[in-house]
C-alpha cells in the first residue's frame, strides 16, 4: 500500500490453530477466512468500521487500523530488532519512513555506558 514493498508476515502455530478454528466454524464454502454475516469479504475499510467503534467504547478515540503497523514497529524496534531489518519486514522502502514512528523505550538504554 502505498508504495510500500510486499513482506512476508509469518503465522505462529497459535494463529495458524485459530485461523483453523474460525475455518472450520464458517459455512461450508466460502473463499475467505474473514467475511461479513452475509458471507462477504472483509475489506480493509470495514476493518476500519469495525475498529473505530471498539476503540470508542473503551473511551480511545481517533483509532485506525495503520497503528497497529506502527504499534508493530514499536514493539520490534525496543525488541532490539535492527531498522533495516524492521524496515523490511514492514514493508517500508526508506528507512526514514520506518525510523519516524518507532520510537524507542528510554529503558533500552539503562545501563548503556556501565
Amino acid at each position: 500500500m502505498k508504495g510500500s514493498d510486499d513482506s512476508v508476515q509469518p503465522l505462529s502455530g497459535v494463529e495458524i490453530r485459530a485461523l483453523r478454528k474460525v475455518r472450520r466454524e464458517q459455512l461450508a464454502g466460502l473463499r475467505h477466512v474473514f467475511v461479513w454475516e452475509r458471507g462477504t469479504p472483509f475489506a480493509a475499510n470495514g476493518f476500519f468500521k469495525t475498529l473505530s467503534p471498539a476503540a470508542a467504547s473503551i473511551g480511545t478515540g481517533d483509532v485506525h487500523p495503520h497503528l497497529l503497523h506502527h504499534g508493530r514497529g514499536f514493539k520490534l524496534v525496543n525488541d532490539e530488532v535492527d531498522t533495516r531489518t524492521l524496515a523490511a519486514y514492514l514493508g517500508d522502502r526508506q528507512i526514514a519512513n520506518t525510523a519516524r514512528y518507532t520510537r524507542m523505550d528510554a529503558k533500552r538504554f539503562d545501563g548503556f555506558w556501565d
